[in-house]
């Protein structure tokens, strides 16, 4: 499916994106869900934040949200592995269940281009090293079930403190469809 160029996205299920296993699924299978999307990595100092993930994501599934973890390896190069070898670590030492997708690049002209709409709706903080970058893996972005960008966290947020954010979200209206 060909990704839309940043100018004519309006959400993030303009979008698809291939999972671990390599099926291209379309974002718009989640239209009407709050989401917390994540760049993730195996091996960062915060990589256990997958706990905290996983419990939010079961915590709220069944209220109609989701997380979406996107492994990257471009900061440190802290996401070496095969899609089966972070799929295999992140059930076997996480239990995580949310989806998770095929390792991207989060930053440069490689950019996946849901990355570049969703750094273009939620710069983050001004500093030397953003500038509306990714600054590093788990940065998180929260979503509202239209797919509009509500939010964007930092690496070190923990996801427990998002809770009050999610549950304010969840609290919308659905959108139609």
């Amino acid at each position: 499916m060909d990704q839309p160029a940043r100018e004519t996205a309006r959400t993030v299920f303009d979008f698809s994106a291939e999972l671990l296993d390599g099926r291209t699924i379309a974002l718009d299978q989640f239209h009407g869900r709050v989401l917390l999307i994540v760049n993730t990595a195996s091996a960062c100092g915060f990589t256990p934040q997958y706990a905290g993930l996983e419990a939010l994501h079961r915590r709220y599934c069944d209220r109609g949200f989701a997380v979406l973890g996107f492994p990257s390896n471009q900061f440190g190069r802290q996401e070496p592995g095969t899609a089966a070898q972070i799929g295999a670590f992140c059930r076997e030492s996480y239990g995580v269940s949310f989806p998770l997708f095929a390792k991207i690049e989060v930053n440069g002209a490689r950019a996946h281009p849901l990355y570049r709409f969703l750094k273009g709706e939620k710069r983050g903080a001004i500093g030397l090293l953003s500038r509306g970058r990714i600054a590093w893996n788990f940065t998180k972005f929260l979503t509202r079930r239209s797919g509009r960008v509500a939010a964007r966290f930092s690496p070190a947020t923990p996801p427990a403190s998002l809770a009050g954010a999610i549950e304010d979200l969840l609290r919308e209206p659905r959108p139609e469809a």
